[in-house]
C-alpha cells in the first residue's frame, strides 16, 4: 500500500538519520525490504531495490563494518564519509518526494541532508570522545551500536514511520546536548596546558 504524504515525510526523517550513521546499511536494508514486499518505496526511491544497488551497498557496508572499528582510522573514515552520507541522504529524500512536487522535493532534500549531517556529526563527536581511550573495545561497541541503530531504525520506519520520526527528534535533541558537552570537555583539555604554562 503506497504511503501517504505525511508518512513519506516521517519516513524521510527516520531514514535520513539512519543514513547519517551508516548510509550503506540504510540503502541495503531499504532495498531488501522492498524486494521482500515489506513496503512500497515512495516516488523514485524504488531505485534502491535494484539488485546492483543492494549488492554495492552491502559490499560497501562490509568494508565500513571493519574500517569503522579501528581506533584512530575510524575518525579518518567517518570524516571522509561526510561527502557520502549527507549528499546521499539529500538525494534519497529528493527521490522519495517526486510525486509531491518540486517544492516538497527541495524542502525534503534540505531536511534530509541536515538530519543526516546532525546524525553524522553526533557520530564523529562520540568517536572523538572515545578514541583517546587506550582500549579498542569502546570503539567496537559504539560502532556495532551505530550499525544496529541504522538497520533497526530503517526497518522500524517502514512499519511505524511516525513513531520512528518521533524517536529521531529525541535522538537529535540528545545529540545536540552531547555535542555541546563534548565540545566543552575538549575545550577544557586544550586549556590545561596553557594554564599550566602560565603558572610555571
Amino acid at each position: 500500500m503506497p504511503l501517504s504524504r505525511d508518512e513519506v515525510v516521517a519516513l524521510i526523517v527516520a531514514v535520513s538519520f539512519a543514513a547519517g550513521l551508516n548510509v550503506y546499511a540504510t540503502v541495503a536494508t531499504l532495498g531488501l525490504l522492498a524486494r521482500a514486499g515489506a513496503l512500497v518505496l515512495p516516488g523514485s526511491l524504488d531505485i534502491v531495490a535494484n539488485w546492483w544497488v543492494i549488492g554495492a551497498s552491502a559490499l560497501l557496508f562490509m568494508i565500513e563494518f571493519f574500517a569503522d572499528k579501528i581506533p584512530g582510522f575510524d575518525l579518518l573514515w567517518n570524516a571522509a564519509q561526510t561527502v557520502v552520507r549527507v549528499p546521499a541522504s539529500a538525494v534519497m529524500a529528493f527521490a522519495a518526494t517526486t510525486e509531491l512536487g518540486l517544492g516538497w522535493q527541495v524542502a525534503a532534500s534540505a531536511a534530509g541532508g541536515l538530519i543526516a549531517f546532525a546524525a553524522h556529526g553526533g557520530k564523529i563527536a562520540a568517536r572523538a570522545a572515545v578514541t583517546p581511550s587506550p582500549e579498542p573495545v569502546s570503539n567496537v561497541v559504539l560502532s556495532l551500536g551505530e550499525d544496529a541503530v541504522a538497520v533497526f531504525l530503517t526497518w522500524f520506519a517502514t512499519q511505524h514511520p511516525y513513531i520512528a520520526a518521533a524517536i529521531v527528534v529525541v535522538l537529535l535533541a540528545i545529540i545536540v546536548l552531547a555535542i555541546r558537552w563534548i565540545v566543552g570537555v575538549i575545550r577544557r583539555r586544550l586549556r590545561r596546558p596553557s594554564t599550566a604554562a602560565a603558572t610555571s
